[in-house]
């Protein structure tokens, strides 16, 4: 073996002995942290209360309705039907 070969083998030797001395001290210390500060878990979200599915509808039927709907508030708040732009419907 040449002079550089064997500086080569004896650095890749050093770095990766640093490299497990780092990580042997990275997982000391998680350990010695986790017996100091234990994990706790967050308390779980609370439960939604969920609707009954209602049936779909009809889109003949649906469109109805939104027209329906949109009629009563032009005459209920005097506006124009330009004006009202219904974006959704929920079922109360």
């Amino acid at each position: 073996m040449s002079a550089d070969t064997l500086a080569a083998v004896y650095v890749s030797v050093i770095s990766m002995s640093i490299i497990f001395l780092v990580l042997s001290i990275l997982i000391v210390t998680i350990k010695v942290l986790d017996k100091f500060i234990p994990y706790k878990a967050p308390p779980p979200p609370p439960a939604k209360k969920t609707r009954p599915a209602a049936a779909p509808a009809q889109d003949h039927e649906t469109e109805e309705h939104v027209a329906a709907i949109a009629t009563a508030l032009t005459t209920a708040l005097g506006r124009s039907p330009a004006e009202i732009n219904i974006v959704r419907i929920d079922r109360i």
